[in-house]
C-alpha cells in the first residue's frame, strides 16, 4: 500500500492515517507531497487520479484508493480485522465512531484560530471565545472517555479515536490552552506513543515552510 500525505508539521489530516498505520505496524510506503506548492494538486492526482487531489490519499496493493482521513481509517479496520483498531464491543465502538465523526466533522474555531504548526510555539495566543468552547467541549469529551472506560487511552487502547484527536493534542502542544489534569495527563501519553515521535521528528527534520495559516485543518 501508498499513503499520500503533506508536510508533517502541518497535515493534520494526514496525521491520523499514518499513526494507525505505525502504530499497528501494517506496512505502507510513505509518499509525501509538500503543500501548497504549484505542482501539489498535479502530484496527488499522478498517483491518485480518481481521488480529489488532496491528502491523505491511500493506495491500496490492490490499487482502489481510498481518501479522507476516517473513510482510510475505516477501510483499515475493514482490511486487517487482526488490529483492533476501533474497539471489538458494539456499544463501546459506536460511542469511539460517534467521538471520532465529532473530530472529523466539529471544532471549526479551533482549526482556524490555533492551527497545526509542530515546529513553532504561540504559548497562551488566538485563544478566541470560539475556540475556547471548542477546546473545553474536547476536555470535557476526553474526561468522560477516560473515566468510562478507565484509560490509558480513550477507549482503553490505542485506536482510531485517539488518531483522529492526535493532531489536537499537536495543536495543544503548541498553543498551550489550559486544560484539565485528565486532558494534559491524557495528551502527554499521546506525545510519548512512538508513532506520534516518529512524526514529530520528522516534522522536525522538515524544511518546506507555510504561511501562519490553517492550509490543512
Amino acid at each position: 500500500m501508498k499513503l499520500l500525505i503533506g508536510d508533517k508539521n502541518y497535515s493534520s489530516w494526514s496525521m491520523r492515517p499514518w499513526l494507525l498505520l505505525k502504530h499497528f505496524g501494517i506496512p505502507f510506503d510513505e509518499v509525501l507531497i509538500h503543500l501548497r506548492e504549484p505542482g501539489t494538486t498535479a502530484a496527488i492526482l499522478a498517483h491518485a487520479p480518481r481521488g480529489p487531489g488532496k491528502v491523505p490519499c491511500l493506495i491500496g496493493d490492490d490499487e482502489q484508493i481510498t481518501w479522507d482521513s476516517l473513510a482510510i481509517a475505516e477501510t483499515l479496520a475493514e482490511r486487517f480485522p487482526q488490529h483492533a483498531l476501533w474497539p471489538r464491543d458494539a456499544a463501546v465502538r459506536n460511542h469511539a465512531r460517534s467521538v471520532s465523526a465529532e473530530m472529523h466533522s466539529g471544532f471549526g474555531e479551533l482549526r482556524s484560530n490555533m492551527w497545526m504548526n509542530i515546529r513553532a510555539s504561540f504559548p497562551g495566543k488566538n485563544a478566541t471565545p470560539g475556540a475556547l468552547t471548542d477546546i473545553a467541549r474536547i476536555d470535557a469529551l476526553w474526561r468522560d472517555c477516560l473515566d468510562t472506560y478507565g484509560g490509558p487511552f480513550l477507549f482503553g487502547e490505542f485506536s482510531i479515536a485517539d488518531a483522529m484527536y492526535a493532531p489536537v493534542v499537536m495543536r495543544f502542544n503548541t498553543w498551550q490552552p489550559a486544560l484539565s489534569e485528565a486532558a494534559s495527563a491524557y495528551a502527554r501519553r499521546v506525545t510519548a506513543l512512538p508513532a506520534v515521535q516518529a512524526w514529530i521528528d520528522d516534522s522536525l527534520r522538515e524544511t518546506h515552510a507555510l504561511p501562519d495559516q490553517d492550509v490543512c485543518p
